[in-house]
């Protein structure tokens, strides 16, 4: 039995290993077409926090482009940031949730674009 209950824990343990890794395999080029589509409107283009909509917030969307900020992002942060909104996880609920908007892959791929704009 706990042979059993170890192999499962493993399995367990290995389908969220290879979870993370689909994630962090991302397309960064299809991400960016979803970005302008969806965030860059608050974000900005380059999210720098400077997109037409975000001068009127406040508090103003951070800037992703800043290197030690995006580091600080986990990609589990930002999966239910994004599919779940702003309120999910203690931010601004002008964020909308975009879960029933953006596929599993459409969020990986955005995650994957967010990264390639830290300096």
């Amino acid at each position: 039995m706990r042979a059993m209950r170890a192999l499962a824990a493993t399995a367990v343990i290995l389908a969220l290993a290879f979870a993370g890794a689909a994630l962090a395999a991302g397309d960064a080029a299809k991400g960016k077409v979803a970005f302008q589509q969806y965030c860059a409107g608050c974000h900005g283009a380059a999210g720098k926090g400077d997109g037409a909509m975000g001068a009127a917030m406040n508090p103003k969307p951070k800037d992703l482009s800043n290197k030690a900020f995006n580091g600080s992002l986990k990609d589990d942060y930002l999966v239910k940031l994004i599919k779940d909104g702003g309120a999910a996880v203690g931010k601004s609920p002008m964020m909308p949730k975009m879960g029933g908007t953006l596929k599993d892959g459409d969020v990986a791929d955005v995650i994957a674009f967010i990264r390639t704009l830290a300096k």
